[in-house]
């Protein structure tokens, strides 16, 4: 087994190079990735952040606090939005017939899924950095000690595992990558209805619950408070249990759709 390791290793590099060339290969998908959470933030903070600002918390922070406001939802966003290149370049593969083609050659079977899993991830982080110095340009100005940076940049971490893992599964199931691209849609829908741009309590009852409730709101919240200094409360803890339970369910999903699609 030990004498394994090394070649399953090099094989999952390889993989990973291939991955990351895909970025390459399908550049709408990769610009699109990073560039809509950039649109969306100066649409947002130039356009409608003077009058969200007004009332973010009960009080008027203006522009400028209305971008330290939604600077973290942002790097939430990026993360989301990166998934659907994700799910989409594993369909290629599965749709394309080249994860059955390595099946016949001696490279190591977990090194295709692997390579898939570090390339989304590798990308998904390089573009939540590239988002963050956009942020950072604009104005933004988190309060975060060396400590706090590192636990936003380990829920991130975590937060991009879990949706790499997921939009995976999403490609691995899809038909096509046109049906992995629409898969993924909802978690990229989902942040809007949360409290990334408002606060919760701003939303009427049933719309307020759901977004107190969905996954993303605690996420969001935790950032918020590592970067800003906001109230945290339970909402850690809820993100941790809600990222720990959607990477497990995508690791088990992905893995097991994208080996039975390896094999037909």
């Amino acid at each position: 087994m030990s004498s394994a390791l090394p070649y399953a290793i090099s094989d999952t590099m390889t993989m990973l190079r291939r991955s990351l060339r895909h970025g390459v290969r399908y550049p709408v998908m990769l610009v699109s990735g990073l560039a809509t959470p950039i649109i969306l933030l100066l649409l947002f903070v130039y356009i409608l952040g003077g009058a969200l600002g007004s009332g973010v918390g009960g009080a008027s922070v203006g522009r400028a606090g209305y971008l330290n406001y939604i600077a973290p939802s942002m790097a939430l966003l990026t993360v989301c939005y990166g998934g659907g290149s994700t799910a989409v370049t594993v369909s290629v593969d599965l749709t394309e017939g080249i994860v059955r083609r390595f099946r016949t050659m001696p490279i190591s079977r977990a090194a295709v899924l692997t390579g898939h899993v570090l390339g989304g991830f590798i990308r998904t982080m390089a573009t939540v950095v590239l988002v963050l110095a956009v942020a950072l340009l604009m104005g933004f100005r988190p309060t975060a000690t060396p400590i706090e940076w590192l636990a936003a940049i380990g829920l991130l971490a975590l937060l991009s595992l879990a949706i790499t893992w997921l939009t995976i599964a999403f490609g691995s199931a899809a038909k096509s990558p046109g049906g992995a691209n629409t898969a993924a849609l909802p978690l990229q829908i989902l942040p809007l209805v949360s409290s990334a741009f408002v606060p919760t309590g701003s939303m009427p009852v049933g719309i307020r619950w759901f977004a107190e409730y969905q996954p993303f709101t605690p996420v969001i919240d935790t950032l918020r408070g590592l970067l800003m200094g906001s109230e945290i409360g339970n909402s850690a803890y809820l993100a941790l249990g809600w990222l720990i339970a959607i990477t497990l369910v995508g690791f088990v999903w992905a893995t097991m759709a994208f080996h039975a699609r390896g094999h037909h």
